[in-house]
């Protein structure tokens, strides 16, 4: 390797080193920084020119099995055998990028080298491409007289991508805004035409894109540079020559004149007006992004135009009541080649088509009129400051997304990171001209010919269609089969389950060992002191960079039963809707200028030790640099003491907007409302799970949306806060430098003493209210007393758990499935080994199940903290099938038929999360909100090492065995007869 270049980046606290390989002409590029979460990355420039999804089938492909690892699946291996913070892999427009972090030097090598033989050296067997793309197969394999249907993961995974009706049109976006090249084709792949991909073109492209010479190497942290640089070069790069890649994507020829097309999808079913669906955009294409100032200024611009409720097009399309929000993809896109800008609505009726293009061709006139008010500018560059200072544990991984695209168009990474070079340069073209920004408008916006302007329908029949093309498309290539092929695929059906099934040796892939993981963990100091006589405040000193975080937990004990659906709507629009003198834009303008956001959302918290015991209540938080911490409590004192809630129209506008993206995020969540649901009657907190965050609260969203008067609904608000937004019962925290913590406590003291307390002691309205106190001692001081802190949890002696099954009938052509037990609290005996149980269950048994065989995007289980094991898949073609699989699991553990390896290789994964770093911002944060210290942490930990065979079987029978303990089951999915037939279902 020769180092090319060394820049420092003081604002980033890194430095870049660039270098290339001599033999291969691979690019590296590493960035040293003091940080233990050190990550690697290669990325191959892929550029499909069909829909097959060929590099999205070779990303599965190349993850099972290669020459140094030849067993099957080393990737979903390692996960059990590492201790790494984060794995995966991802394919691109037009790039495909295999990253891992972890913070152990010895698991970075032992991935670095598994990553590396997949990527170069990947086994790529018939079989392999056959399950994780696409295949021919009996629907039931072992039986030749069912029919044959297409199967395979990536198959099944796209068909559920394009549930989402915002990804349908983010795909068409792209495809027809550059449809010259790799950008016109789907490269995730069209189900449709997936199954014309062959063995053949699969390795084909292997050996054409996953070269060095077409490769980008990227390493971070704090681990050395040769030692990475010399296993790179030892394990690949020296087993290859340098080629010329022709992976070039060439710049797209611009458009004489604008042109429209419109497509259809499938109709939403929690529409608010089922007479508004449709979505209409106008799209502009803007310059290249290796341009790197040239795409800051541009992106800048962007948000310039369409964030917040001050930004033109805000308020020229989503206040103008046409539509619910903007359409998907708004605002800059620079993934692509060249990057492009979207703008348009969402839930709008086909009719107001123009008039949406009317609006935006006159809004982009009055931007080139008017300009940009310098508080926005400001506000902006305020965002982009703090978002530097901001420690996030996954810093790697966001700078290898961050510079991906650009480094992919041969654009340089460096240049990307010199962010402070840009700002400052920025500020000085505004500085000499002050029209700097509308001039970009009228050129890229006004004056360009190169203008799509796309609009998407439903269909009534959309995924029957679709399931009708797919059908025809099977019967072509069944009738095309002769006897023979027939017999061949009914052979390799049973040979793929033989495979699948087959105990394999794994011994060849390296792995930790649990002595590697370190016995005790740290203690984080935390100090806590009551404020204001009464109200605790936890304090924790962190190097947080000159950022302060606050948080405030208030509880929702004393607030009536019948406005309780209304808690999520009210923390959605508290810090939206004006306050004291500010109205709802100047509120915006005002966050934007002195904080990095302002978040306030329900906050349910089950008890450590009593299932049936939890806390209610509502959580605050908010960041901001140092030196605006008075502007922000004042803020918040003034959201707490005269929130305003006379803005009916801006109410609505908010309303319809949370109810459209609630819709629009049920394909992606379907496993989780499925799990919420199944989980609603084991335990009195899931009732409120589910009326918070669950189906119930989609649906009553849509109704709300629906109202034709929302001023009863507006009322319910100003009710919630008298409830709510004082100092009765709330405990707040702040996590900020050592040298900020008494500044930070001057003002939170402030703000405490100037919120209200009622006039009247409210009593409870569950009147089984339990305090818990535990005792804060501060760590190493001499003071031997601790602080009482004491949280008033709700308990419902006369509740008991039920049983129940739900089928919410939804039009997609997949299923989710969620399966939840009712087993024991955080601090019981049993909840390590049910978390180990967990874990082994999805490595072991499900995971080749669900997903290799049953052909379902993701399934699995997990114990949650609230003491609720869960079973669920995702993306899955199967539901009932898929419950049967969930119970033969439990069998399957109940017969202890796992090694003492699988135990330990199960204990890794569960300690890869209970270690996964935390930053300065969370730390002492399980303290504050669940209430669960480190002590209790360390004991946790303690019972995950002593968790043995025995403890598996017996939490197995105990809780997991039918008819031991309650449990819910849900499905999420298409019309079924057999739970139709079946009277123990819920439809709804």
């Amino acid at each position: 390797f020769l180092p090319m270049q060394v820049t420092a980046v003081p604002e980033l606290f890194l430095t870049a080193v660039k270098l290339s390989h001599d033999g291969t002409g691979a690019r590296y590029l590493h960035v040293a920084r003091e940080d233990s979460n050190n990550l690697f990355s290669v990325q191959f420039r892929t550029t499909p020119m069909d829909s097959s999804g060929v590099p999205h089938i070779l990303e599965h492909t190349v993850l099972c099995g290669s020459q140094k690892y030849p067993c099957r699946d080393p990737f979903f291996k390692m996960l059990n055998r590492s201790l790494s913070t984060f794995m995966n892999a991802f394919t691109a427009s037009d790039y495909t990028l295999y990253p891992f972090s972890t913070q152990n030097p010895k698991d970075f090598q032992n991935l670095l080298s598994v990553y590396l033989d997949a990527a170069f050296f990947p086994c790529l067997r018939q079989l392999d491409f056959w399950q994780e793309g696409w295949r021919l197969e009996h629907e039931n394999p072992t039986d030749p007289q069912t029919p044959l249907v297409f199967k395979g993961v990536v198959f099944n995974e796209m068909k559920g991508a394009f549930v989402n009706n915002e990804r349908i049109f983010a795909q068409h976006l792209q495809n027809k805004i550059l449809p010259d090249h790799t950008y016109g084709v789907i490269s995730g792949g069209d189900p449709l035409c997936i199954p014309d991909l062959t063995w053949e073109q699969l390795k084909q492209f292997h050996a054409t894109h996953y070269h060095p010479s077409n490769s980008r190497f990227f390493t971070y942290g704090n681990f050395p540079l040769e030692q990475h640089l010399k296993q790179i070069h030892e394990e690949a790069l020296i087993k290859f020559e340098r080629i010329e890649s022709n992976t070039d994507i060439p710049k797209q020829k611009l458009w004489e004149k604008p042109r429209e097309h419109s497509v259809t999808c499938g109709l939403d079913s929690f529409a608010a007006d089922p007479s508004k669906q449709t979505t209409v955009s106008v799209s502009y294409l803007l310059t290249d992004i290796t341009d790197t100032f040239e795409t800051f200024t541009l992106s800048l611009l962007s948000s310039l135009l369409v964030d917040g409720p001050n930004s033109p097009f805000y308020k020229a399309l989503i206040e103008s009541g046409v539509g619910t929000d903007f359409s998907p993809d708004v605002g800059f896109n620079g993934s692509t080649r060249e990057a492009y800008f979207s703008v348009g609505l969402q839930g709008i009726a086909e009719r107001d088509i123009d008039t949406v293009k009317q609006i935006i061709a006159r809004t982009v006139d009055e931007v080139i009129a008017k300009g940009f008010e310098e508080d926005r500018i400001e506000a902006l560059l305020h965002k982009i400051e703090i978002q530097m200072k901001h420690q996030s544990t996954s810093f790697g991984l966001a700078l290898t997304s961050y510079i991906a695209s650009c480094w992919n168009q041969d654009g340089d990474p460096v240049e990307l990171l010199k962010i402070a070079d840009k700002v400052s340069r920025f500020r000085q073209c505004l500085k000499e001209n002050p029209t700097f920004l509308q001039e970009k408008v009228k050129t890229y916006f006004k004056d360009n010919p190169h203008r799509l302007t796309l609009s998407m329908s439903p269909e009534e029949d959309y995924h029957d269609k679709q399931a009708k093309i797919e059908a025809e498309k099977l019967e072509k290539k069944v009738n095309a089969l002769s006897e023979e092929e027939k017999t061949q695929i009914f052979e390799k059906g049973l040979e793929l389950i033989a495979l699948q099934s087959k105990p394999q040796d794994i011994s060849c892939l390296p792995a930790l060992k649990v002595s590697d993981i370190e016995p005790k963990i740290p203690f984080t100091v935390l100090e806590t002191t009551l404020t204001a006589d009464e109200i605790p405040v936890q304090y924790c000193a962190q190097p947080t960079n000159g950022v302060v975080y606050f948080r405030a937990v208030s509880s929702l004990n004393t607030l009536p039963e019948e406005l309780k659906p209304y808690v999520p709507l009210f923390c959605n629009v508290i810090t939206k809707m004006g306050c004291g003198a500010l109205d709802y834009r100047e509120q915006a303008q005002k966050i934007e200028l002195k904080t990095g956001g302002m978040s306030v959302s329900p906050h349910i918290i089950p008890d450590d030790s009593h299932l049936d015991v939890y806390e209610q209540g509502v959580l605050f938080s908010s960041l901001c640099l140092e030196r605006n911490l008075p502007d922000m409590m004042h803020l918040w004192s003034e959201i707490f003491n005269n929130p305003r809630f006379e803005e009916e129209e801006h109410f609505r506008v908010l309303v319809k907007k949370t109810a459209q993206e609630l819709s629009n995020g049920i394909p992606d969540c379907g496993h989780l409302y499925a799990s919420i649901r199944a989980s609603k009657n084991l335990t009195p907190s899931g009732e409120l799970q589910e009326m918070f965050s669950g189906m119930d609260q989609v649906k009553l969203m849509k109704r709300v949306a629906e109202m034709s008067d929302i001023k009863p609904i507006l009322r319910k608000l100003p009710r919630i806060k008298k409830y709510l937004l004082n100092s009765d019962n709330i405990r707040c925290s702040v996590n900020a430098a050592p040298q900020q913590i008494s500044e930070a406590s001057k003002e939170v003291e402030k703000f405490i003493k100037g919120i209200a307390r009622s006039k009247k002691e409210r009593k409870p309205v569950r009147p089984h209210v339990i305090e818990k106190s535990s005792e804060v001692k501060p760590v190493g001081s001499g003071m031997l007393t601790g602080l009482q802190i004491t949280r008033k949890l709700v308990n419902d002696p006369t509740f008991k758990p039920c049983q129940m099954k739900t089928h919410f009938v939804l039009p997609f052509p997949v299923n989710y499935v969620g399966e939840c037990i009712r087993t024991v609290p955080y601090t019981a005996a049993d909840y390590a080994s049910l978390r180990i149980l967990a874990r082994l269950m999805t490595a072991k048994f499900l995971h080749r199940e669900i997903r290799e065989k049953g052909g379902a995007y993701g399934g699995g289980a997990k114990l949650n903290h609230n003491g609720i094991f869960t079973f669920y898949s995702y993306r899955d073609p199967n539901s009932l099938a898929t419950l049967k699989t969930f119970e033969k699991a439990v069998e399957w553990a109940k017969s202890g038929e796992f090694t003492q390896q699988d135990i330990d290789e199960a204990k890794l994964a569960v300690f890869a999360a209970v270690d996964a770093p935390i930053p300065p911002s969370d730390k002492g944060m399980d303290n504050f909100l669940y209430g669960i210290s480190d002590e209790m942490k360390q004991l946790h930990r303690e019972q995950l090492f002593a968790v043995n065979s025995d403890n598996l079987v017996d939490v197995s029978n105990k809780y997991l065995a039918v008819g031991k303990s309650t449990r819910g089951q849900a499905v999420l999915g298409p019309e079924n007869a057999d739970i139709t037939k079946d009277p123990s279902w819920v439809k709804r």
